[in-house]
């Protein structure tokens, strides 16, 4: 067939350096084009079917007739067009150059790619005598999406010296420098899909598996190679059928019929786009279900194919998606409004919107006439989806690849090795030759951050994202990443899978067999069975604590003292740190209950401050509260030192900053309940008990609290709380926790807050009794009752609370404590200094008070 269209289309001799053609039939013009200094080729398969008609030997052969058109072909054509925009609006890049393009129609046949080839290279001076210049029309070529019209693209211009660059020729014989010197490519070679899917059929396990391939360069070399690997890694092919979109339908019903006859029920499909459709059409007409397909790069992120109920749960390679900023805007504003008479844009139109432009042309009575005034924005097609730019950014790629170089070789960066490099200053003068030398050397960075350069093959570093189809709530399909190959990386690291739940055929979370005896993935050990094939085995996972991180492990192996299994027991990984985190709920609502007691001892001691000149404010010791509401605030949050994960400072902290700040609280609360002991006793007749001055009340407080700092100092001198990784007490986590370092320097701490705490219950609990406008004797019993009940209460607490749940305890102690100590110290005079302001009169409080004592 190609050699064939070549005979048709163009002769072609070389006479003196130049190209002599001779041209049958019509010339082959470009649908989309443009002037400028350098021209640029593209040739994309605008249309999908072709229609020839046999040649009758008395006239010229008509031109090639392209249907159908491709919406995602044309996306790829406009991508061409909007990078070229770019560039020339680029002032970096090739300033004062102007790029035009002339991009043609292969209509996916390589007879239209042969005919589109030469109009590239010739120019559309089409005619039996012309004599070429020698230069051909365009510097470098963009094209094609299909291996078998590459082939014959790179072939036609590899003499020639024109680069070409393909966006979606994968076949992986194209690497072959000796048959095509001039070829590069944006998407990478087969060589590698081939064996990554060979390594992810390995992976799951799938040792007994079916396939089926396009009967092309694309499939054939493809299937080629991963049959190779694949059995090299101890996987069974149990068939493997060929298939061309060309095929007759009883070839295409035996294949399927040896797939439903098949035992595997994994079958890996690479094929083109146009072998995958007319192979789905016979698979649902044959009613073949149950089979888990395994898809190339083609058509694995094919959207159109989505509603297909069979293809759930698909995997499959694809190349990374990326985005392109105006992109999207740029192809909304695609409209025959910009040239009505390039029939392409007008067909796009109508073919987008259904309806004719012209009432000439509206031979079907269905369609409505539109304007161009429609608007794109409000359709979803392959043409305006841009949610996962994969291939168009390759389009995009290549356009600015070949601009690098064409700046590089205008800026003579070639090397002097170059034999064409004298004239390499000069655009008028530049010979794709040199593009070409340019091109093999071109290395640069995107925008967006990828990095863009060729090996000494013309190939792309091998990237590609593992897809699976997966329905979301909707019931819509979506194509979810599950996991990532990269060749650049070693070997044993070039297959990762994501954490994300993949889903299999029948939108299943059970992963499908087709194995004698499942595959022990990492995880699992080997236990032979008696009597049986050596592929026939038992496979029994590893116990906690222990991995194995290859397929069909003999044995486990344990993981090291900070390293525990993870949950598929396939490697060790780090043990989960656990502490209390300001991150997770129980942290929030402990910060939350701190932060609410100091707001509302600050709101108390406003009051106090407002109120300061009242008789309520004045017998209540002044000094003494704003200390003791101080020293509450400092309760409240020193909590928050025990949130977070322990440092050396933050567990010094924590202890130290509790142990003084509740000290000096108790020592606040006792000498006020001395204080009111004693003013009380000093007012009876006939007494001797001298009153508690205020500087004999801050000797006390400060001596009652210092001698706690004493203890403290003492305890981070001689052997301060430290960081500790706790993994004693769980076997597959570590506890973050603070070592006491002197259990004695804690209990110390504590004991003497219980001391002081008893002995401000003694008190209050003796001077219970007493006038109640006079003094709050009775609401610290009460406060002294709740500070003692949640510290008795803690102790047990404490002792048996695991992990992150000992400080909690600890924090809500603390909090319970405070809240006790504010509430009811403070909670009853707040009461009738805000609400009973009547009762808050010197009057009648030694009114009431002189009645008691009668």
């Amino acid at each position: 067939m190609v050699v064939l269209g070549f005979l048709l289309l163009c002769s072609i001799i070389t006479v003196g350096g130049k190209a002599i053609c001779s041209i049958i039939g019509q010339p082959e013009y470009p649908l989309l084009s443009k002037d400028g200094d350098i021209i640029i080729g593209g040739a994309f398969s605008i249309h999908s079917k072709i229609h020839l008609e046999m040649p009758l030997f008395t006239e010229k052969p008509h031109r090639l007739l392209c249907t159908s058109l491709n919406l995602r072909e044309f996306r790829f054509a406009q991508t061409m067009i909007f990078a070229i925009e770019e560039i020339n609006s680029n002032q970096r890049l090739l300033p004062n150059i102007s790029i035009g393009y002339q991009i043609f129609d292969s209509c996916g046949s390589t007879l239209a790619s042969m005919r589109s080839t030469m109009a590239l290279i010739n120019g559309q001076e089409l005619t039996a005598e012309q004599t070429c210049s020698g230069k051909t029309a365009v510097k470098a070529i963009i094209g094609e999406s299909e291996s078998s019209s590459t082939i014959v693209l790179s072939r036609a211009t590899g003499p020639f010296k024109i680069p070409v660059i393909s966006h979606f020729a994968t076949c992986a014989c194209l690497s072959d420098r000796r048959q095509f010197p001039s070829f590069f490519r944006t998407i990478p070679s087969d060589y590698y899909q081939s064996r990554a899917l060979a390594q992810l059929v390995k992976h799951f396990g799938w040792t007994w598996v079916g396939a089926v391939r396009s009967d092309n360069d694309y499939g054939n070399n493809g299937m080629a190679t991963f049959v190779e690997v694949a059995e090299r890694e101890g996987v069974c092919i149990e068939y493997s059928e060929a298939i061309l979109r060309t095929n007759s339908k009883e070839k295409t019903a035996k294949v399927v019929e040896v797939i439903k006859k098949g035992t595997a029920k994994v079958l890996v499909a690479f094929l083109a786009q146009g072998e995958m459709d007319v192979l789905l059409e016979e698979i649902i007409r044959q009613n073949v279900t149950g089979l888990q397909w395994v898809g190339s790069e083609s058509w694995i992120t094919a959207r159109y194919l989505k509603t297909e109920k069979v293809l759930g749960g698909a995997v499959g390679f694809t190349i990374n998606k990326s985005t392109i900023p105006g992109l999207k805007e740029f192809l909304l504003k695609v409209n025959p409004t910009q040239n009505p008479s390039n029939a392409l844009l007008v067909e796009f139109w109508e073919t987008t919107f259904g309806c004719c432009l012209s009432s000439t042309n509206c031979s079907n009575a269905q369609y409505k006439l539109c304007d161009g005034s429609e608007n794109l924005s409000n359709v979803s097609n392959a043409f305006t989806d841009v949610s996962e730019l994969r291939i168009s950014n390759n389009v995009y790629k290549a356009v600015y690849a070949i601009a690098y170089a064409l700046h590089n070789t205008i800026a003579c960066k070639t090397s002097n090795s170059s034999p064409e490099n004298i004239t390499c200053g000069n655009k008028d003068l530049m010979l794709s030759s040199q593009v070409l030398h340019s091109l093999q050397n071109v290395k640069f960075t995107m925008a967006s951050g990828q990095k863009v350069y060729f090996d000494q093959n013309g190939d792309p570093t091998a990237r590609y994202e593992l897809i699976n189809w997966q329905k979301n709530e909707a019931g819509e399909t979506n194509f979810i990443t599950v996991g990532h190959y990269d060749a650049s990386l070693p070997s044993e690291q070039q297959f990762v899978m994501n954490s994300v739940n993949i889903i299999w055929e029948g939108d299943s979370y059970t992963k499908p067999s087709s194995v004698c005896s499942e595959r022990c993935q990492p995880g699992f050990r080997q236990a032979v069975i008696k009597g049986r094939p050596v592929c026939c085995f038992e496979c029994l996972q590893c116990p906690s604590g222990e991995i194995s991180n290859t397929t069909d492990s003999p044995e486990c192996i344990r993981c090291p003292l900070e390293y525990w299994s993870n949950e598929n027991h396939s490697m060790c990984v780090l043990k989960k740190v656990e502490f209390l985190s300001f991150e997770e709920n129980m942290g929030i609502l402990l910060t939350a209950f701190s932060l609410t007691g100091v707001s509302l001892t600050i709101a108390v001691a406003l009051v106090f401050y407002n109120f300061i000149d009242t008789p309520l404010v004045k017998a209540s010791n002044v000094e003494l509260s704003f200390l003791l509401l101080f020293s509450l605030s400092l309760c409240f949050l020193c909590s928050l030192t025990f949130i977070g994960r322990p440092t050396e400072w933050s567990c010094m902290l924590r202890h130290t900053a509790f142990g003084i700040t509740f000290a000096l609280c108790m020592s606040c609360v006792l000498t006020r309940t001395v204080a009111v002991v004693m003013a009380f006793k000093a007012t009876v007749p006939g007494s001797s008990v001298p009153q508690c001055s205020l500087p004999l009340q801050r000797i006390s407080v400060f001596c009652c609290t210092f001698f706690q700092v004493i203890i403290c100092t003492l305890w981070l001198v001689l052997a301060p709380p430290m960081p500790y990784k706790n993994m004693t007490h769980s076997l597959d986590k570590i506890i973050l926790e603070c070592d006491l370092g002197s259990a004695i320097g804690f209990w110390a701490v504590l004991i003497y807050i219980g001391l002081l705490s008893v002995l401000c219950f003694i008190l209050a609990f003796l001077a219970r009794k007493l006038p109640d406008n006079f003094n709050e004797a009775k609401f610290i019993t009460f406060s002294m009752l709740i500070f003692c009940a949640v510290w008795i209460t803690f102790i047990p607490a404490y002792v048996s609370s695991p992990g992150k749940f000992t400080v909690a305890v600890e924090i809500f102690a603390i909090l319970a404590s405070s809240f006790g100590l504010l509430f009811c110290i403070f909670t009853p005079k707040c009461y009738i200094i805000v609400l009973k302001p009547d009762q808050n009169t010197r009057k009648h409080i030694m009114g009431k008070t002189h009645n008691k004592s009668q």
